[in-house]
């Protein structure tokens, strides 16, 4: 699996460089971004904008992987979704569970956001 991975000041940017996105590429994308947890940089944003077919399976596992970032105080933000992907997740029930923004400078804002109110919670 093909994964560009830039670091910004609060978090990785995870640009998937495939068209199809299965169940397996989503469990060894998820075992790099747990990787991530481990490091001074957890906040992660997972652009999608190359992907155009995603597995219901691979939604599930999406899912997951938020669950295991908001366990350990992180964010976990999907940007630039396709239509066909977005769909998927819609059907699958799996948006509803995810941060999704348009644009990665929108999941910035949602990363920013959520480190306030970590901040305020502490």
């Amino acid at each position: 699996m093909k994964v560009k991975i830039s670091t910004k000041e609060k978090f990785h940017t995870l640009q998937v460089i495939e068209e199809d996105l299965s169940a397996n590429m989503t469990d060894e994308l998820s075992k790099k971004m747990q990787d991530i947890l481990d490091s001074d940089i957890k906040n992660i944003v997972l652009d999608l904008k190359q992907v155009k077919r995603i597995d219901v399976k691979a939604s599930s596992t999406l899912i997951d992987t938020n669950d295991l970032f908001k366990l350990h105080n992180a964010s976990f933000v999907i940007c630039e979704i396709q239509p066909k992907v977005k769909k998927v997740l819609k059907e699958s029930g799996a948006l509803e569970h995810l941060n999704v923004t348009p644009t990665e400078s929108e999941a910035w804002d949602i990363i920013q956001m959520d480190e306030i109110e970590r901040e305020l919670l502490d």
